[in-house]
């Protein structure tokens, strides 16, 4: 994987992959994004979105907060471990640049993995 491209491979792409996700999943956040994971068995991370529009009401907002969270999460997908990862965010979410939402999403990727590789 390059990290040029955000395949169908890398996503939760039905409800049974987010059932298991919601099931038994180790919560990681902060107060602008929740990131709930779970181990999978494939070799390589997955990445489910659920932005709920109770929480951000505009879809020009759910949109550019889902685009960073696959554009960051894109970027690590060769250092992260075998998990499914759904992605939440909170209200508070709406009002960061898209820069603060990066680095926000930065240090949790770093922190998910210092937690579940050593």
């Amino acid at each position: 994987m390059t990290g040029q491209s955000f395949s169908r491979q890398y996503r939760l792409t039905n409800a049974a992959d987010y059932q298991y996700v919601f099931a038994n999943a180790k919560r990681f956040g902060n107060p602008n994004f929740t990131l709930l994971v779970r181990a999978n068995n494939l070799g390589y991370p997955r990445l489910g979105l659920a932005i709920a529009k109770k929480s951000v009401k505009l879809a020009v907002n759910r949109n550019r907060i889902k685009r960073l969270i696959r554009e960051s999460f894109r970027h690590q997908i060769t250092d992260l471990p075998s998990i499914d990862i759904i992605a939440m965010c909170r209200t508070s979410a709406v009002e960061l640049p898209s820069s603060e939402i990066s680095t926000q999403l930065e240090t949790q990727w770093r922190y998910i993995r210092k937690k579940l590789q050593g």
